[in-house]
């Protein structure tokens, strides 16, 4: 089995990379994103990190791989893309909820879904604009469809991790090749070399797990497992990554006038999402349960 993306898949992440970085909803609606145009969770991974890597400052994974396929499942029109979708997290602290329309709530098996509305709330990513959002009517009570939803919610955060790491370590790269010390580039320097590839090991190891879960996803084959590994393994890796990146830059690493503080800011606050513990815990027990 080929855990990596095809020549179309690439394509499609190359032909959403610059509206995603530009944060041009409308040119994401006019290019059938948001649609049901038959595309797999492995053909949306690379439009996923490619949000990531954008830091995009709107609830477009929420909207497009989240509430999307769920609304369509139902023939609700609210999930083409026109309206901007966010994903209450734990105690309805939700992403982006400034930003949107609707606020949708994954609880059990029960999907909920209200007008945005709530309290602002102060993150350590302000561009998140985020929301404690509590009230919500009910959408559906089918435990398949929830279940779906809140796999591809697991997947989107995993894959957009992956993708804020790969930024920082893109720019740390090209931060080490013109920053000079003692007459050369900080980046022959043997140490710094060696953060470089920590940080590209850790996403060159998370990135095929992602495509994995998306196939486990698809094919309803362990996705709760796989879901799991890949969150964890992504969140590690931009966690690693970000830690890198600011001990390569030094100092101007730390500031808010240089743009590493965004990408690095987001993944802090993506990772906090990600439960991770939790996570562990369920994957401890059922790889417990396999050799029993």
């Amino acid at each position: 089995m080929r855990f990596a993306p095809t020549d179309e898949q690439l394509a499609l992440a190359d032909a959403v990379r610059a509206p995603l970085a530009a944060g041009d909803w409308d040119a994401l609606v006019a290019m059938d994103v948001f649609a049901d145009l038959g595309l797999t969770a492995t053909d949306f991974v690379g439009v996923l990190e490619a949000a990531g890597y954008a830091a995009i400052d709107a609830p477009f994974s929420a909207t497009a791989f989240v509430a999307g396929p769920l609304l369509a499942a139902l023939g609700d029109p609210r999930g083409t893309g026109g309206s901007r979708i966010a994903l209450a997290g734990p105690g309805g602290l939700t992403p982006f909820g400034a930003k949107a329309d609707w606020i949708l709530h994954l609880d059990g098996d029960v999907a909920r879904i209200g007008a945005a509305a709530g309290a602002p709330v102060s993150t350590v990513d302000p561009h998140l604009d985020a929301v404690v959002s509590t009230g919500a009517d009910i959408l559906t009570e089918d435990p398949g469809l929830v279940r779906a939803a809140r796999r591809r919610a697991g997947l989107a955060l995993a894959a957009e991790l992956v993708g804020l790491g790969r930024r920082m370590l893109d720019l740390t790269v090209a931060y080490v090749g013109q920053r000079h010390q003692f007459g050369a580039p900080v980046g022959r320097f043997q140490a710094v070399k060696h953060h470089l590839a920590d940080a590209l090991l850790g996403l060159e190891f998370a990135a095929p797990e992602v495509l994995a879960a998306a196939w486990a996803v698809e094919h309803d084959v362990d996705a709760d497992r796989a879901v799991d590994a890949a969150v964890v393994l992504a969140a590690e890796a931009a966690h690693d990554a970000g830690r890198h990146a600011v001990q390569c830059h030094g100092a101007i690493g730390y500031t808010v006038e240089y743009e590493l503080h965004r990408y690095l800011k987001r993944a802090w606050a993506l990772e906090s999402l990600a439960d991770t513990g939790t996570r562990l815990d369920r994957l401890a027990t059922s790889l417990l349960e396999d050799v029993q």
